[in-house]
């Protein structure tokens, strides 16, 4: 029986990760859970699964929660070190990494180091810091399982075969809900609108990332370090029907893709019972004679531009990815998803904060109109002494790249509603 801990056990990997458990619970025992604030949530699933370890990040949401859950047995701790403590429990021998954004990095890094195998489903891990996280891999003999269904997919489609045989990597990508938008429809686009995935259910930030491309932007990068594979040799097609999850195509020109329903209970399940397959329910079954026509076409990279922005972060290397990947995230979460940017400034804050980290201050780049003076003291922004990017960074200098990426982000967009910001 495999022990398992958690992280971001409320969202949508979370929980389908917990029904994966319930559906087989003489395979698998949870151990612990973390999330952000949700309090029902975490309770039902205390109470049912019976961890022996909760984190909730917000302090006075684990505070509540430990008010319900008084006379029950388990330890209640907060904060990013209580996510660090669930992810390194003792009794884990497994941590699902499903949280949302760059905060995995740490307690996904201290997993590995604690000699806990990881099943990843948060791709900034890698995104940030793919070389030094894949150099602990190595070092501490880990297992490091993919949970995306793209990489999940690349993963089964090279079980057995000789590295050196690997021509190219094909991640598919449905287009999201503006795959036939005009450049216009895509600029004014809404909340609603982008939030309308025309196949998967996930979380709002994954959802807007699929949305811009910028969540297939991410899987170019994370492939690259899960598989060593150039940047060149990653390709990405446009598949609407997600039942190609991905393909590898090897130096024979011969095409291997793994194919099923657009079910995240699969992938989650196969990385957590590894080499093992586990039945599932009957509706994560295909059936061919109804599933229609497959369709591929070539990513439109001027109307989806964050997609050539992951490509060009990942090649030049060093902190710009974690830079690229704060910027995303500030304008996505802080922004756009509560109406105070427009779609299009999504690729524009992107743009910018990457440009202005390869200069190393933010003082060089004109700010739009709308920042004012008032803004810039209120984030109390400073230039930056020392450059931005690097080339071979250790683990502080991405976390200070992020950190100031979306400082800037958040003064590239600081009252920019219903404005550009180029």
């Amino acid at each position: 029986m495999k022990s398992i801990s958690v992280l971001g056990s409320a969202g949508s990997i979370g929980t389908q990760t917990l029904d994966v458990v319930s559906r087989h619970p003489r395979e698998f025992r949870v151990v612990g859970l973390a999330s952000y604030d949700e309090v029902d949530a975490v309770e039902k699933q205390v109470r049912r699964f019976k961890p022996k370890i909760v984190s909730l990040a917000v302090e006075d949401a684990a505070k509540e929660l430990k008010k319900r859950l008084k006379g029950v047995r388990v330890e209640i701790v907060s904060g990013s070190q209580g996510l660090i403590e669930v992810a390194t429990h003792p009794d884990a021998n497994v941590v699902v990494t499903a949280v949302v954004g760059s905060v995995g990095l740490l307690p996904t890094l201290e997993a590995i180091k604690a000699g806990k195998d990881i099943a990843l489903a948060n791709k900034e891990t890698l995104v940030c810091a793919g070389e030094i996280v894949m150099r602990e891999v190595k070092r501490r003999g880990a297992g490091l399982y993919p949970v995306d269904s793209e990489h999940c997919a690349i993963w089964q489609c090279k079980e057995g075969q000789d590295p050196q045989s690997v021509e190219r990597l094909i991640l598919t990508c449905s287009g999201g809900p503006f795959r036939k938008a005009s450049k216009q429809n895509i600029e004014n686009a809404t909340v609603e609108e982008a939030l309308a995935h025309p196949n998967w259910k996930m979380g709002g930030k994954i959802t807007i990332d699929s949305a811009t491309l910028m969540n297939k932007g991410l899987e170019v990068i994370e492939a690259h370090w899960l598989f060593g594979i150039p940047y060149e040799r990653i390709k990405v097609v446009i598949h609407p029907q997600s039942l190609v999850h991905s393909m590898v195509e090897f130096k024979d020109g011969s095409i291997l893709a793994q194919i099923g329903v657009h079910d995240m209970r699969i992938p989650i399940q196969y990385a957590l019972s590894y080499p093992r397959r586990l039945p599932v329910g009957k509706d994560s079954h295909l059936d061919f004679a109804s599933m229609g026509a497959l369709e591929f076409g070539k990513p439109d990279l001027e109307r989806f531009p964050c997609l050539a922005y992951a490509y060009e972060a990942g090649k030049i290397g060093g902190t710009m990815p974690a830079v690229m990947n704060a910027a995303n995230e500030v304008a996505v979460v802080e922004f756009f998803l509560k109406g105070k940017a427009k779609f299009g400034d999504i690729p524009r804050a992107v743009r910018r904060t990457m440009d202005a980290a390869r200069r190393g201050k933010l003082s060089v780049v004109k700010m739009p109109p709308h920042v004012t003076a008032t803004n810039v003291a209120k984030l109390s922004l400073k230039p930056v002494k020392e450059p931005v990017f690097k080339k071979n960074p250790e683990l502080e200098d991405i976390l200070k790249a992020d950190g100031w990426a979306r400082d800037y982000a958040r003064l590239l967009l600081n009252g920019s509603t219903g404005q550009k910001i180029d």
